[in-house]
């Protein structure tokens, strides 16, 4: 038993703010939440792990909707890049250079200090979206250990795409439907399996109908990019007349526990369709800003946004913020409350996958829990949440994580030994960095 004591809780949906308030988490779940007084059953403290949330807010775990742990050992990079004066040659001198470099080690490391810094900056479950072209079979096992090892929350799809040849697209199929098998075989609890593909522009036929069969036989959702750039559609109107969301309802790919990320140049009927099917569009703010991409002017007319960073990181208050400000200097009408939204959001991502009830403090919640250190220097009220979020700078002052009723960070120290993860991971990227400069 663990018991959060005195707390300030605070949740996302607008509900009122509670204060002096315990929090009972027992087998990973929360099974009570009121005054102490309130307590009417018998059962023994005595032993329970008392965490004084005096001073400190307490909120539903942050997550992040979408990811590529493997970018982690990018950072810095000193390899050498030819000019990329538009997104695809981003992708080619960059991207598709570094994921053909990834092996098992670098996959575990990448996968550890991804998980850790998530931990670190509040954030309770990560949706990654993984390649390693030429390290594919077991690729998710290895990156879900990863997880497991720091005890953070996943939902793990695999990259399928034709850019590597036919056999590779098919070893992708095939390691998205083992790892939903893993699964099945031994759960922890702690993961969940989507079905990842690239984008459409480097999607045949074939693939996506092999994709459609996965998605209807595993029972999961697809994970893939669409219209990132305006290349995306362009490909998809040359090559087969039709919108992009057309093209994957085509091969039934669009369900309520579809996650497309970034759509920044979607079409009306491209909104329509992922409304009908009550699928998910994961806005990247930084990303789209970081690769020049432009700004998706649509967010207001989706029924499911949620926000990821596209592997700038985990801190998803940052990305919540920056989300914002750029939404307002773009001349939209979203506020704050609106972008507190869309990152609870993924909270109802994670209740299609896993079957619970996530994102809020109370009775019968998974208890995947953030506190910070954050004494408001202005009323904190219901209204004004999201506005302390944005303007209040949370982000830093993360004190104590818990997932699925572990602690895994405590008073901002993680609650396992780091020294020799990052240690080991500067030597994997090293090598890594090696490899990249003999891809071409």
């Amino acid at each position: 038993m663990l018991i959060l004591k005195n707390a300030t809780v605070v949740q996302f949906d607008g509900s009122p703010v509670e204060e002096g308030i315990d929090v009972v988490i027992e087998n990973g779940e929360i099974t009570f939440k009121g005054k102490p007084e309130e307590q009417k059953n018998n059962r023994k403290t005595d032993e329970a792990e008392i965490i004084d949330c005096s001073n400190k807010v307490v909120t539903p775990g942050l997550v992040c909707s979408h990811n590529h742990f493997y970018s982690v050992l990018a950072r810095g990079i000193t390899v050498p890049i030819d000019e990329s004066n538009d997104f695809v040659s981003v992708l080619k001198n960059l991207w598709w250079r570094l994921d053909r470099a990834l092996d098992d080690e670098t996959v575990y490391y990448s996968g550890m200090v991804g998980a850790l810094e998530a931990i670190k900056a509040g954030t309770t479950a990560v949706i990654d979206h993984h390649a390693s072209p030429s390290s594919i079979s077991g690729s998710l096992r290895t990156l879900g250990r990863a997880f497991k090892e720091v005890g953070l929350r996943g939902i793990l799809a695999y990259e399928v795409t034709d850019r590597n040849g036919m056999k590779g697209m098919e070893a992708g199929i095939r390691e998205n439907i083992d790892f939903v098998g893993s699964l099945l075989e031994n759960s922890s609890g702690l993961l969940e399996a989507a079905i990842g593909a690239h984008a459409p522009f480097t999607l045949s036929e074939k693939s996506m109908e092999m994709l459609g069969e996965a998605v209807k036989s595993t029972g999961r959702g697809i994970h893939i990019h669409l219209c990132e750039d305006t290349y995306d559609g362009s490909v998809s109107h040359h090559l087969y007349g039709e919108d992009v969301t057309a093209r994957l309802e085509r091969f039934d790919l669009l369900n309520e526990r579809a996650i497309l990320v970034h759509g920044v140049y979607l079409t009306d009927g491209d909104v329509e369709r992922i409304n009908k099917h009550d699928s998910f569009l994961v806005h990247n703010a930084r990303s789209n800003m970081n690769n020049s991409v432009g700004y998706n002017e649509k967010l207001p007319l989706y029924r499911n946004v949620a926000l990821g960073t596209d592997g700038i990181g985990s801190d998803m208050i940052e990305e919540m913020k920056i989300a914002c400000f750029k939404h307002r200097d773009a001349g939209g009408k979203l506020w704050p409350p609106d972008f507190l939204s869309f990152l609870d959001n993924g909270n109802r991502i994670l209740e299609r996958y896993f079957g619970q009830r996530f994102g809020k403090i109370e009775k019968g919640s998974v208890a995947d829990i953030t506190v910070f250190d954050y004494v408001p220097p202005t009323p904190l009220v219901s209204e004004n949440i999201a506005g302390h979020m944005v303007f209040g700078g949370l982000s830093g002052l993360v004190d104590t994580v818990i997932v699925g009723g572990k602690v895994v960070l405590k008073n901002g120290e993680y609650t396992i030994k780091t020294d020799n993860i990052f240690r080991e991971a500067r030597k994997a990227a090293e090598k890594m960095w090696k490899r990249m400069e003999k891809i071409k």
